[in-house]
């Protein structure tokens, strides 16, 4: 008897569907920006599901806002995530954006 499909090589989107504690390897669904001020250009470091506004910490410009899930990015001709991190032991790589 041989299964559709291999349950001890998952595809990667399969995994990624699936519930972050029901992975083959359990992995956080959240991840850390770097964003930049588009007044300012200070860099300031944003969880991706904050549950608060984050204002930049020179101008007070609001960087991000809360909508249930992940927060939203403020829409600007110059803001924008410089890099994305995820600070896990398990998760080692760096994503530019």
């Amino acid at each position: 008897l041989q299964l559709a499909k291999d349950l001890m090589h998952p595809t990667l989107v399969a995994e990624r569907q699936r519930h972050k504690k029901k992975r083959l390897v359990q992995s956080p669904n959240s991840y850390f920006m770097d964003v930049k001020c588009p007044g300012c250009y200070r860099i300031t470091t944003v969880f991706s599901h904050a549950q608060r506004v984050v204002p930049c910490g020179g101008c007070s410009f609001i960087l991000c806002q809360p909508r249930g899930g992940k927060c939203r990015l403020t829409e600007g001709k110059r803001a924008g995530i410089v890099e994305s991190r995820c600070y896990e032991a398990a998760c080692q790589h760096m994503v530019s954006l």
